[in-house]
């Protein structure tokens, strides 16, 4: 990874620049555009607040603006504008992907359910719930410890399944809850069954070839480093810090 700094270039910006909070009171905002750049280049390379290029102007309003806005669900509601200007996907796909949690991820009021950090054969870890479309472009995430089975968390994320004909997932998702409630929305799920099922339903392997977008889509994210490590303490802390690199690679 290069350690040359990140700035957000005109396009990316212009894109980004009508989704901002545009409610001010009191003094502006410095800018924004060297502010976020500075946000973005901390993800990117994993460096501590305290570490950020000088360039990008004081440490502390970095850090401010990245957990403040993620606290009001800014950085949450910029992803989910220009994930949805995008149209309804011909096709989802649904996955999950573990990430180890750092020591100083510990601590977290709220539980450590609240803060989905949980035990699992990797140690603590958080689990990232993802669906997204058939060009690798995430669509919607969830937050659980590294413990919950991925049948039980796509309850909550299929909430978030857009209008779709087709839904990729593997057999993690063979259960009968989960596929009655793709059924519910109109959208066929393709899903290989387990061995031990003794009615096997329809599957067809040549479109599911197509599943390994949502792998993709985890290991381009994971080219964050403090996505592929959660240092956060604060579940929404660490999804705003998801939102933005999502942003980043796929919506800009």
């Amino acid at each position: 990874m290069s350690d040359a700094p990140f700035w957000l270039s005109d396009e990316q910006f212009s894109r980004l620049e009508p989704h901002l909070p545009q409610d001010t009171r009191g003094k502006a905002r410095v800018d924004d555009r060297r502010v976020i750049s500075g946000i973005i280049h901390v993800l990117k390379s994993g460096c501590r607040w305290v570490d950020a290029p000088s360039i990008y102007g004081p440490r502390k309003t970095l850090y401010n603006r990245f957990v403040r806005w993620g606290d009001k669900g800014i950085w949450q509601g910029i992803f989910k504008a220009l994930a949805a200007a995008g149209g309804p996907p011909a096709e989802v796909l649904i996955d999950s992907s573990a990430v180890k949690a750092h020591r100083c991820a510990a601590g977290g009021k709220g539980g450590k359910r609240a803060q989905a950090i949980g035990r699992s054969r990797g140690g603590r870890t958080t689990k990232i719930h993802a669906l997204t479309d058939a060009f690798c472009r995430p669509i919607a995430f969830l937050l659980t410890g590294g413990q919950v089975a991925d049948c039980k968390a796509a309850d909550a994320l299929l909430d978030a399944l857009p209008k779709t004909a087709l839904l990729h997932g593997d057999k993690g998702y063979d259960s009968n809850a989960v596929r009655r409630k793709i059924e519910s929305k109109g959208t066929a799920p393709n899903i290989p069954p387990k061995a031990n099922r003794r009615w096997k339903n329809c599957f067809s392997p040549a479109l599911y070839r197509k599943r390994n977008a949502i792998e993709r889509m985890f290991c381009r994210l994971k080219d964050f480093r403090r996505i592929a490590t959660r240092y956060d303490r604060r579940a929404t802390v660490f999804m705003a810090a998801i939102c933005i690199a999502a942003t980043v690679s796929y919506w800009l």
